[in-house]
């Protein structure tokens, strides 16, 4: 039994935010700066009151829709976020009951921008056992609430949104191989080091990273993956049709791709338009690549990603 990808979806809040606007804003910067270090020119910033449930469930929506399955078919949702609307219950709880499953395991995962890869390969295991027929794995993110924004290092780079993709049991190929690994004495070169405790914000509440440090570990970890993967499936990094990596910075995805020899024309970006949206980046790149046609039925994917913890993961699917 395979687990198939059926739909895609995605949500971007508001209009884009370019930046000159963030330079507007008085934040010390300019295009010219972040260009060249990022490859970012703009991202999606949700308005206040904005929440990751309500940018996932419209995701989630968009890709039912196009599965042509009804809410009420799913027996698993899982939601990739280090945004959660509440401490709990978990967005996937809220999720469900604003598609008005009821009876569907539903639960969060806490990877950061790994946190879709980590919760597509949970997912594919439920499938594989035979517990699960269907579902839903969403990645959700409003980074601009945990941003320093007098901090230009770390808040020009981020974006909100949310991506999602319905899984179905089946008998044909689907994803053909999954891997996740994490490095916990990694977590301080890109952590929020804070918390409540006793009604109060303890520690520092804000995004923090030692940008040197993470290029050089996530190009390390995310073509080690991307080849373990392919191993297991048998192929060759050539020999696939897109790599979707997570969109953090075009630095890193083009030494990414440099590394696994996959030419830059398979290589699908869109950090210079939304930005490192965490966990939403790869659903939101991928659901991108569906609908404009670059990727079609029976094309081998290879989606990856790196987040805080530090975490990485890959899956290699045929769509």
């Amino acid at each position: 039994m395979f687990a198939a990808l059926i739909g895609t979806g995605s949500y971007l809040p508001g209009h884009p935010v370019g930046n000159e606007d963030l330079a507007a804003r008085g934040i010390d910067t300019n295009d010219e700066w972040i260009v060249t270090r990022t490859g970012i020119r703009s991202r999606h910033l949700a308005e206040s009151g904005t929440t990751s449930s309500e940018m996932g469930l419209i995701a989630a929506q968009r890709a039912l829709e196009m599965a042509g399955i009804a809410a009420s078919e799913l027996d698993l949702i899982i939601v990739a976020t280090s945004t959660p609307d509440f401490i709990f219950p978990s967005t996937a709880c809220l999720i469900q009951g604003k598609l008005g499953n009821k009876g569907a395991a539903a639960f969060d995962v806490q990877a950061v921008c790994a946190g879709f890869t980590y919760a597509l390969g949970i997912a594919e295991k439920f499938i594989r056992s035979g517990g699960h027929k269907k579902a839903l794995v969403i990645g959700a993110e409003v980074f601009s609430r945990i941003l320093d924004w007098r901090d230009r290092g770390t808040c020009v780079l981020f974006g909100d949104g949310a991506g999602a993709v319905v899984l179905a049991a089946s008998d044909k190929p689907g994803i053909l191989a999954s891997a996740m690994h994490a490095d916990g004495s990694q977590n301080g070169i890109l952590n929020v080091p804070g918390q409540i405790c006793g009604g109060q914000i303890t520690g520092d509440p804000f995004l923090r990273m030692d940008g040197q440090a993470v290029f050089k570990f996530a190009v390390r970890v995310l073509a080690d993956v991307a080849q373990e993967v392919c191993q297991a499936a048998g192929l060759q990094p050539s020999e696939i049709d897109w790599l979707v990596p997570h969109q953090a910075n075009i630095r890193i995805i083009e030494a990414t791709g440099k590394k696994l020899g996959v030419d830059r024309s398979k290589v699908i970006v869109t950090v210079d338009r939304h930005g490192n949206t965490s966990a939403a980046s790869v659903p939101l790149a991928l659901d991108e690549a569906v609908r404009d046609g670059r990727i079609q039925r029976g094309h081998k994917v290879l989606v990856e990603g790196v987040g805080g913890g530090f975490t990485w993961g890959a899956a290699l699917f045929e769509f």
